[in-house]
């Protein structure tokens, strides 16, 4: 008798859960019949715990990302480096002794893919060696990018390439974000205005004698671009975590950073100077590696901006399922993603439906595409890897950007035990 009862609660739980997932099909279904005619949609909704398939829509076909290309820049990072790899700005000198007060010989300030050193930190070093009794350089200042390659624009690494989201140099040295201000007249009026840096060594170099003197540490020599020679000694290190790094790259999509870092994790996985073709090597062997699915993926960019970035939002969910099974990794990619109706780029979306707090989640925004892919938790407490592009011709962003959030508020409501809830969300709900 008691085994009937458990069967037929076994069977009764079926059912529901049967009739749940039916209801959230047919609501997806009438979501996206509102999408204007020629939108190419890829769609893939399952959980990763118990390997149900919610929803599937053309999800092994070939799909630009935009900036859903940044899971696998940040993703194959966190896996290669862990998330307290230390991305560093250093400071060396080719002088043994300091005792005297007098740096006898050049400072070199070399950058290992810390793209959010700053000038505050420059001050901070300077301090330093005001602090040890510095007082005097007899040589030079030297700023050193070589741990990546000098191809700063990715117009010039990527064939064929015509962006029309102009970044400033993607280098190994970076002082604060590449980019400075200059005041110019118009019309009539003097104002400032940021504009890219030309040479990212030479400018850091500059900064660093400039600092320098205003602390009465005298520079007798010049300020360049050049190699840290063999056997000099470090002075000085300013660092970030990768976990901040990568916090920043995705709850704001910040394509700057994402570059730099796709160089970075060109320059660990070879062991050689960071470039593009290393990075992108880096990428597609964690991709074969770990058996995510590989068709049409192709992969030019950290960030997404160019339209030659090529995936399936089957290879989307198998990275995020990667990753959500990472022990060690999970936890600071998870943290790094946008949280909706909170913060980064889904901050003003899903507001004041079960979707807010409960999908965090990247964006991705280029013309004629719209993606989002992330993790969801349902109102019955499961787990689900959403990925959703469109590819469209008619119509804003923000109808794409309404239907992708209907799409998640709906699965949000997903509820084993009152499938009936599932009714009264739909394409007319009022949750955008």
């Amino acid at each position: 008798m008691i085994k009937k009862l458990i069967a037929l609660v076994y069977i009764l739980t079926v059912v529901i859960n049967a009739a749940s997932i039916d209801e959230v099909r047919k609501g997806i279904d009438n979501i996206l019949s509102n999408l204007p005619s020629g939108t190419r949609a890829g769609i893939i909704v399952f959980n990763p715990l118990t390997q149900d398939t919610i929803y599937a829509l053309n999800h092994m076909q070939s799909m630009i990302p935009a900036s859903n290309t940044k899971l696998f820049t940040t993703v194959t990072a966190l896996s290669l480096m862990s998330g307290d790899y230390l991305l560093s700005t250093k400071l060396y000198t080719d002088d043994t002794d300091l005792s005297d007060g007098v740096i006898n010989g050049n400072l070199y300030l070399k950058g290992f893919g810390n793209s959010l050193f700053t000038t505050e930190d420059i001050e901070k070093m300077v301090d330093s060696l005001r602090q040890i009794g510095i007082t005097r350089i007899t040589g030079s200042v030297f700023g050193d990018d070589t741990y990546f390659d000098d191809i700063y624009t990715r117009d010039d690494w990527i064939k064929d390439e015509k962006a029309n989201v102009t970044l400033p140099p993607v280098s190994a040295i970076v002082l604060d974000r590449n980019r400075t201000v200059v005041r110019k007249k118009k019309r009539g009026r003097y104002r400032n205005y940021l504009v890219n840096i030309e040479n990212p060594p030479l400018t850091a170099a500059k900064k660093l004698k400039e600092i320098l003197e205003e602390n009465s540490i005298n520079v007798e020599g010049s300020a360049g671009s050049g190699v840290v020679p063999a056997g000099t000694n470090l002075i000085i290190s300013s660092q970030i975590e990768l976990r901040e790094l990568i916090s920043a790259i995705n709850k704001h999509s910040d394509n700057f950073l994402a570059e730099c870092l796709f160089k970075t994790i060109g320059a660990f996985f070879s062991g050689e100077q960071g470039n593009s073709f290393y990075a992108t090597q880096a990428i597609l062997t964690f991709i074969k590696d770990n058996g995510i699915y590989s068709d049409g993926t192709a992969i030019v960019d950290g960030s997404g901006i160019s339209r030659f970035d090529q995936v399936t939002t089957g290879a989307v969910a198998g990275l995020l399922e990667r990753i959500y099974f990472d022990i060690n990794g999970f936890d600071d990619f998870y943290n790094s993603l946008s949280i909706a109706g909170v913060d980064g780029t889904l901050g003003e979306r899903m507001i004041g439906t079960s979707a807010q707090n409960n999908f965090r989640g990247k964006t991705g925004t280029l013309n004629g595409v719209s993606s989002v892919s992330g993790y969801l938790t349902t109102d019955s407490g499961d787990d689900l890897i959403v990925s959703i592009i469109f590819e469209f011709e008619k119509g804003r962003w923000n109808t794409y950007r309404d239907i992708q959030d209907d799409i998640i508020v709906l699965l949000a409501g997903l509820n084993e035990e009152n499938p009936d809830e599932l009714i009264h969300r739909g394409p007319d709900s009022e949750s955008k």
